[in-house]
């Protein structure tokens, strides 16, 4: 290996060191500090918890609103992820197998609305909510969050089904079986790895969203977690600690399923990629 190699080398490690650092001391200081008291964190705020307290937490789920926040949190990401998955298999298997007119300049017209900021379509959607009379409603924010992760899903589920050979559906077809028990008995089985690296996806974005569940739910027994935290802040500006403990409680559930899902995510983000 010549010279230029190792520097490169070297250069390439450094670089994804201190990226991991970057990536890691955020989670670091948010954990340490919600195990220390309010004199602590003052005297030290990076040091380790010397003794470690659970007092922060106590205080977090002292009321109501936090746990009740986090069944909300929990109704709306699922909800919104199951109801995505499911109209996301049937519309990306009707354009990687399906022959109808206009599917191409129909899926062409889908892609776009990926790169749209949901920012964007706050007025119209909301207007529209209000019409329904659906405001202040969970139902409402679940149909929103599945619009908003549609053109992803159906995109990734779309592609990964491209790779499975049409053969095979083909020799289902010929055994007699429908296009219904095709999807769920063969389509359905191979595209595990896609389903869940959209799901995981989905589920991270729906679980941190703030703007829609702001604006669209606005009575305080309907507030996600994301929305409670910022009051929660407020409530607590000069007691750090116990903010740290809530934010931990945010992001515990999202690190959790990251590390049982990051197998199938990165084998999902492979599958598709590459045809034989």
């Amino acid at each position: 290996m010549n010279k230029k190699s190792i520097a490169r080398n070297s250069l390439a490690q450094i670089i994804m060191i201190l990226t991991s650092v970057m990536i890691i001391f955020p989670l670091y200081f948010m954990t340490i500090n919600s195990f220390k008291t309010r004199e602590q964190y003052l005297v030290d705020p990076v040091g380790l918890p010397n003794p470690f307290t659970l007092q922060n937490y106590v205080d977090a789920f002292a009321g109501k609103d936090f746990l009740l926040w986090f069944a909300n949190s929990l109704i709306l990401s699922l909800g919104a992820v199951a109801l995505t998955m499911i109209v996301g298999l049937f519309a990306g298997y009707a354009f990687a197998k399906m022959k109808f007119r206009g599917r191409d300049a129909l899926f062409s017209l889908i892609i776009p609305l990926m790169s749209v900021p949901p920012v964007a379509m706050l007025i119209p959607l909301f207007r529209t909510v209000v019409k329904l009379g659906m405001v202040n409603t969970l139902g409402s924010v679940i149909f929103i969050y599945c619009g908003l992760c549609l053109p992803m899903t159906v995109y990734m589920i779309r592609n990964f089904l491209l790779s499975v050979p049409d053969a095979i559906l083909e020799a289902a077809r010929i055994d007699g079986c429908s296009r219904f028990r095709s999807l769920f008995s063969i389509v359905l089985p191979l595209s595990v790895p896609a389903i869940i690296t959209s799901g995981l996806v989905n589920l991270v974005w729906a679980w941190n969203e703030l703007m829609v569940a702001l604006v669209f739910l606005q009575k305080e027994n309907l507030r996600t977690l994301i929305v409670g935290t910022t009051i929660f802040k407020s409530r607590y500006g000069l007691n750090v600690p116990v903010i740290m403990a809530g934010l931990v409680v945010v992001t515990l559930p999202m690190i959790i399923v990251y590390i049982f899902g990051q197998k199938k995510l990165v084998q999902g983000l492979m599958s598709g990629a590459v045809k034989e």
